[in-house]
Order: C-alpha cells, then sequence, then structure tokens
C-alpha cells in the first residue's frame, strides 16, 4: 500500500546509500525520480521544515547541519563540476606561504568567488586538457587535492612572479617535472 511514509524512508535509503553529505536539486529529482518541478520543490520544502534536509543554499541541500560539513568538500560540491583544492590553500598548509589566505582555493573549470555561511572560496579557471591531467592530484576520499609541487605548478601558471615565503623547501627540480607532466610552460627563472 502506498504511503508518504514509506516514500520518504525509501528516498531517505536511496541518500544514505550514496554514502554523500551534499546533494543539488537537480541531483535529488533525478536520485527520486521526481519530474515535476513543484512536486520536488515541496517536497524539498518539508523536508527542510521537518529537519530531514539542510538548505545550505538554493538548490543545494546537506543531510547534515552544514556547520559539520568539511569546508574543502562544501566548496568542491557547490561548483558541482570536477574541481580540486591547489594553490594558497595547499601553500599555507605546507609552509610555503605564511599569509592565511582569504578564501579556500579551487581549481576548476570555471573563475568563480563564492561565500558558503561564514567561508570565503575562489575558484579559477583552468584551461580542460590541463585541469583533467590528474598529475600530482590526490583524492582524499571525498574530494581531490593538489600535492605540493602540483600546487607550486598550479600558481607558478596563473602568476609567475609569484612569491614564495619559505621558499627553501621547494623542491624546484620536482615542480619542473610536474610542470612538463601537466603541459604548462616551464618557468626557468624560478629553478
Amino acid at each position: 500500500m502506498y504511503s508518504t511514509e514509506n516514500v520518504k524512508q525509501k528516498r531517505f535509503q536511496l541518500l544514505a546509500s550514496m554514502n554523500e553529505q551534499v546533494f543539488h536539486r537537480d541531483d535529488l529529482a533525478r536520485l527520486w525520480n521526481i519530474n515535476d518541478p513543484n512536486t520536488l520543490n515541496v517536497t524539498l520544502y518539508r523536508y527542510v521544515k521537518n529537519k530531514l534536509l539542510y538548505r545550505i543554499y538554493k538548490g543545494f541541500f546537506s543531510i547534515i547541519t552544514p556547520e559539520k560539513i568539511d569546508p574543502m568538500l562544501l566548496g568542491i560540491k557547490a561548483l558541482h563540476r570536477y574541481a580540486y583544492i591547489s594553490t594558497e590553500t595547499v601553500l599555507f598548509d605546507k609552509g610555503i606561504i605564511h599569509q592565511l589566505p582569504a578564501a579556500i582555493s579551487i581549481i576548476s573549470s570555471v573563475s568563480r568567488k563564492f561565500t558558503i555561511g561564514e567561508q570565503n572560496y575562489s575558484s579559477r579557471k583552468l584551461n580542460f586538457m590541463f585541469l583533467m591531467n590528474p598529475a600530482g592530484v590526490e583524492d582524499s576520499g571525498s574530494y581531490k587535492k593538489a600535492d605540493v609541487d602540483r600546487a607550486i605548478a598550479d600558481m607558478l601558471y596563473f602568476n609567475e612572479r609569484c612569491y614564495f615565503d619559505n621558499e627553501n623547501v621547494i623542491d624546484w627540480p620536482a615542480v619542473r617535472e610536474m610542470q612538463l607532466a601537466i603541459g604548462y610552460s616551464e618557468t626557468p627563472e624560478r629553478y
């Protein structure tokens, strides 16, 4: 027998089976096989009202409170396309630059600055053939992140004159190899 409680239970079982914390509106429509936009809107409204889902912003939802989600994962998922953490964020974490970045740095196919809650994000647009090159991009389990050589190569791609506070820890031959592996132009004045 049809019951809204059974439907709701099946929908959330599907969400749980995805092993994801955040979803876009269109993802939920496909997953739950809801084709009517009004039905989807009413369903999402009710689930948010009953705290079964949390609205991060229009069309972007989570199954847990947004404050409990890794901010790097949140930024990657917000872009809703292939992306990875790189440049200033990685270089600060590795002690190569000392100034705390104003935003989490993301590399993707779009240039965009956005804020979710208190966290700022900055996505730099990278040519597709470089973006999809996996050299130096590691999978952290829930999102992708550049290793230090890739982050330096990315930084030099966007700004050949960028300043590194702690250059003595940079393995310049490895950075050069990374630039060649990705297809970036070399920056011999830096080696």
